[in-house]
């Protein structure tokens, strides 16, 4: 195998998992733990992962770096359709609901039939054209619009400081223990605080690459959940946590071809 090749096959190890071990890649791969430390050392330097001790992670980046809609679109497909069907289960025919901008939170948006009878309050216009399309009542914020397609600022505020929403659910760009669920904006987290504010039960939908990336502005605790939904590729550890901090951990279950 050559050695691009078996680069890319640790890429998508470490991104599917979160993290890998030495061990486990050079099982995974068939060759010696010295020749997976050269890999992890080349992707390292190209700035492709982390490496820490005993192996490697996915690349941590900035705290301000926001990715744009179409960007963060192609990431995570499979995962965020998982999370959409089963945040559907907890939506009761005829409520109001809240649905924060993210494509996590749109992928839901796609999913929700117009049998259901909502109205939906969101400051995302990709999420307020997608079910427009499908005759849902659709309340849009107004506001400034960011990098990632949210609507922000005073206008989204003052429209969700009035409402009372039955469930909201609210999309991040990291979460973790001590900053819990974060994004790069500091606008967007204003605008989202105000969503957890208006609601009476919060529904976080984060896939797992999530876990352990922090934003640069805290929108609240992980406490503040009262469910969160996430994907089977939640590490362990990762999935303790996130059980003790709310009320309930709703883990869709996504199907992965094995890479060997």
């Amino acid at each position: 195998m050559l050695a691009a090749e078996r680069q890319s096959r640790i890429i998508e190890a470490i991104e599917r998992r979160g993290a890998a071990r030495v061990a486990e890649l050079a099982t995974l791969l068939d060759v010696s733990d010295m020749t997976i430390r050269r890999d992890l050392d080349s992707l390292a330097a190209q700035g492709r992962i982390d490496k820490v001790h005993g192996g490697a992670t996915v690349k941590r980046l900035p705290s301000t770096d926001e990715p744009g809609f179409e960007a963060k679109g192609v990431r995570q497909v499979e995962e965020k359709s998982a999370i959409a069907q089963a945040a559907l289960e907890l939506i009761t025919p005829g409520s109001a609901i809240g649905l924060s901008a993210g494509t996590t939170t749109w992928t839901l948006a796609g999913a929700i039939p117009a049998s259901l009878d909502l109205t939906v309050v969101t400051n995302s216009m990709h999420i307020a054209e997608e079910l427009d399309k499908r005759g849902t009542s659709v309340i849009l914020t107004g506001g400034v619009r960011t990098p990632s397609d949210a609507l922000v600022g005073p206008i989204a505020l003052a429209s969700l400081q009035s409402l009372h929403l039955d469930l909201v659910f609210l999309g991040v760009h990291g979460m973790d223990v001590q900053a819990g669920f974060t994004t790069p904006n500091l606008l967007e987290a204003e605008t989202n605080r105000a969503f957890v504010a208006a609601g009476r039960r919060l529904v976080v939908l984060a896939d797992h690459t999530k876990w352990s990336t922090i934003g640069l502005s805290s929108i609240a605790p992980l406490g503040d959940a009262d469910v969160i939904v996430t994907d089977s590729g939640i590490p362990a550890d990762a999935r303790s946590v996130l059980e003790e901090a709310s009320e309930e951990l709703i883990v869709a279950e996504v199907a992965h071809e094995d890479p060997s």
